[in-house]
């Protein structure tokens, strides 16, 4: 395993846009937090602090222009809930924006029994779909997902996120040999496009003249040769 700082880094500024991005946010911080898996984490990324309209419409921008990059073929969009729903609206506007109009539905956590009823909302599930949401933590909300769009008709294609953690996932109380990325990408077969990963915020602080900044790579480094796939 390379756990080197630029290891696996996109080739690209995109990445690094986004990272000074999310830092500046502040949703992308430092300091020691508790993962889902219960590891001490020394960064953490709450997507949920993309908390207003310009930074929704920067994050909006940041995901249609990976995913123009990436080439992923998509005829619509899906947006798992809760997360999932206003970064599939925000991106869809961007990409109409941008010239190409495509169509998003989203799921509700319980079924409406009245008015239209069901548990999908917005356009009808059908072609190539593309789920988007924020993170990858387990695969447990892709494979919902997947299931939620095959049953209504959709072929399931690929996974947009903003940062891939590249880090084990967590199986059965252990570390599996492989992240929640490569599990949704080698076992469900989808593509999975990042906006930036972790060794690219480890290339965004070793090359960050700010003390500050910099102080954070020795332990950022440190977890990703712990739990970094």
């Amino acid at each position: 395993m390379d756990a080197g700082p630029t290891a696996a880094a996109h080739d690209d500024a995109l990445a690094q846009e986004f990272v000074k991005f999310a830092l500046a946010a502040g949703v992308l911080r430092f300091g020691e937090f508790k993962t889902k898996a219960g590891r001490l984490s020394p960064y953490f990324f709450n997507a949920g602090a993309f908390d207003d309209g310009a930074k929704l419409g920067m994050l909006a921008e940041f995901y249609a222009r990976r995913l123009l990059a990436s080439r992923v073929e998509f005829d619509m969009m899906f947006g798992p809930a809760y997360k999932g729903i206003p970064l599939a609206a925000a991106v869809a506007i961007e990409l109409a924006r941008l010239g190409r109009n495509v169509r998003y539905a989203y799921n509700r956590k319980e079924a409406k029994d009245h008015g239209e009823g069901g548990m999908l909302v917005g356009a009808p599930v059908a072609g190539r779909v593309l789920i988007v949401d924020d993170v990858i933590s387990a695969g447990t909300s892709v494979r919902e997902a997947i299931a939620m769009i095959e049953a209504a008709g959709g072929a399931p294609c690929a996974v947009a996120i903003a940062l891939d953690r590249q880090e084990k996932a967590s199986d059965e109380g252990g570390d599996a040999p492989w992240s929640a990325v490569q599990f949704v990408e080698r076992e469900l077969g989808l593509k999975v496009a990042a906006i930036a990963t972790l060794a690219d915020l480890l290339q965004y602080l070793a090359s960050n003249d700010d003390p500050a900044l910099a102080s954070h790579l020795v332990p950022v480094v440190a977890y990703r040769q712990r739990y970094g796939v």
